[in-house]
């Protein structure tokens, strides 16, 4: 794979050569994504404010009642199951690209959340999450004084 990224060394300037590198291995292992390669699934997008995060995935083909949402501490967990789809005895797959069976993905959140006020929406097979961060847990501004 890395042999694909690099270009014969450049006698011109050996940074650009690091650079190149640097950029090959960081896609490597920062997660991001290249065409064809696995993502850890469901995909998830996360943003958060000052007294809240909000997460969305898509789930098609479920509905609420076969999704599992769990909190603890920082850690939120998302489990459901497809079912298999049928399998006739003719059947000879040529593509098979979309997920079955039971997943779990779990994400570390960036700070506890109230589990008492947690709003879970599932629409159009997204699942929406916002949760509010406890009100001992926000952030305090501290008052500065002059001597």
């Amino acid at each position: 794979m890395l042999q694909t990224v690099f270009s014969p060394l450049s006698t011109s300037d050996p940074f650009a050569d690091m650079r190149r590198m640097q950029t090959a291995m960081n896609r490597l292992f920062n997660g991001s994504r290249t065409p064809g390669q696995s993502v850890t699934y469901p995909p998830v997008n996360f943003w958060a404010g000052e007294d809240s995060i909000v997460m969305t995935t898509e789930l098609p083909g479920l509905t609420e009642k076969d999704i599992e949402l769990t909190v603890k501490d920082t850690m939120l967990s998302i489990r459901s199951t497809y079912p298999e789809p049928e399998n006739g005895e003719d059947i000879i797959w040529h593509r098979r690209e979309r997920v079955d069976g039971t997943f779990l993905r779990s994400v570390d959140l960036p700070f506890r959340v109230n589990p008492d006020k947690i709003d879970a929406r599932f629409e159009n097979g997204v699942l929406m999450v916002e949760m509010q961060r406890p009100e001992h847990d926000k952030p305090k501004r501290i008052a500065i004084k002059t001597t």
